[in-house]
């Protein structure tokens, strides 16, 4: 049989598109080394992923238990229950005495959907947006394969860790970026930005019309002034929280939004088409979370001790420079003096002492050769065993 032509075959091999040449989330690359170790027999202390070692609080766990026999746990609507969004407006005016509108809550697949909806909703392709750096690393990522341009704003101790309105509006100009976002407490730097600044901030994209971000995911854990949210500075904020930290429930992929009026249609119908709805069953046990906050509060003081545990040991290792940590469960370490090149730096650690930590060029793609980030998320006596072992580590 004669083979037929096929008009304009290509010959070349398809490929990955390009918006998916990302740098990875070097986090998640120790994460699965360190799972190769463990699966070899060694003992791993988990320094490096920011998360609880914790489950969800009881009440929630309970609330699932309850709905597995009473619900079909079928799609919700694309902007989440009626009952979840009721709940968090609530936890506005309770903690912040800010009033929300339930319509203005927007339940997401984790904080990680609600960046992407964030980022579509707000931003063309080819806008930049204002990124603190250090910061975490998938903001850049995101942006970068939706075709948006992450736009650093570099931070340091002179200005705490924080971006200041002046660099802001300076950049802004230079470079036609369209949004500003922050996030407060910080990662990897644990910094909180203070009542003042946030308050600055927030009126200098006002002043230069930006779409002002502000990823509040670590609220409630903070461990000296209350952090604030950038609702009570700017109404038109976009504000993005989750249940994976202080909540501890981090693998239930559940999370939030609160968006102005306007943009509650155009995310709803971005919702619909990219995740039809949140999980259902994470949606359950987010409302019960509400109802653990004794035992959230206890875990809390479980990291708080950590942090003064590791504030006062980690120096004895040689880790005598760290970044302020006002909140969060981590710690920003100069390793400049004892080693540098972070990447090489946390291997050796892993590797002779069984500690996992992550390389600060995660978070900075410059400077972060020079940092180590510990979350101290742990128990306890994981973070004394830790201690131990970096102080006898003959580098």
């Amino acid at each position: 049989m004669t083979e037929l032509p096929s008009p304009g075959r290509r010959e070349a091999a398809l490929t990955a598109s390009q918006r998916s040449g990302i740098a990875s989330f070097i986090v998640m690359d120790v994460m699965r080394a360190a799972a190769a170790m463990e699966a070899a027999g060694r003992h791993v202390i988990h320094m490096e992923v920011g998360q609880p070692a914790t489950p969800a609080p009881r009440a929630a766990r309970e609330a699932v238990k309850r709905a597995l026999d009473t619900q079909t746990l079928g799609y919700t609507m694309a902007l989440g229950t009626d009952a979840l969004r009721e709940r968090i407006a609530r936890h506005y005016r309770d903690t912040y005495a800010v009033a929300v509108a339930p319509q203005r809550v927007i339940v997401t697949a984790g904080s990680s959907a609600a960046f992407v909806l964030a980022f579509l909703a707000a931003f063309d392709a080819g806008d930049g947006v204002l990124l603190p750096d250090p910061g975490y690393p998938c903001y850049r990522h995101i942006l970068s394969a939706l075709g948006q341009t992450p736009v650093m704003l570099e931070t340091g101790p002179a200005t705490r860790w924080m971006p200041t309105p002046e660099q802001v509006a300076t950049t802004a100009r230079q470079s036609n970026a369209r949004g500003l976002l922050i996030a407060s407490p910080a990662n990897p730097t644990g910094t909180v930005a203070q009542a003042p600044r946030l308050a600055a901030l927030a009126a200098a994209c006002q002043r230069e019309n930006l779409w002002f971000i502000s990823d509040e995911i670590y609220h409630g854990l903070v461990y000296g002034e209350a952090a604030h949210t950038a609702l009570a500075y700017n109404d038109d904020a976009i504000v993005i929280n989750s249940f994976s930290k202080y909540f501890s429930m981090t693998g239930w992929r559940i999370g939030w939004m609160v968006v102005p009026e306007r943009l509650v249609r155009p995310i709803e119908r971005l919702a619909q088409n990219l995740y039809i709805s949140p999980p259902a069953v994470a949606q359950v046990a987010a409302l019960g979370a509400f109802d653990g906050l004794e035992e959230l509060e206890a875990n809390r003081a479980v990291y708080a001790a950590n942090r003064e545990l590791l504030l006062n040991e980690l120096p004895k290792a040689g880790f005598t420079s760290i970044v302020p940590a006002d909140g969060a469960f981590y710690l920003y370490a100069d390793i400049t003096h004892i080693g540098g090149d972070s990447l090489a730096f946390a291997k050796r650690m892993l590797e002779e002492t069984g500690v996992a930590a992550t390389p600060g060029v995660d978070f900075d793609a410059t400077r972060g050769q020079n940092f180590l980030r510990f979350s101290y998320a742990g128990s306890t006596a994981d973070m004394a065993e830790a201690a131990a072992r970096l102080k006898a580590w003959k580098r």
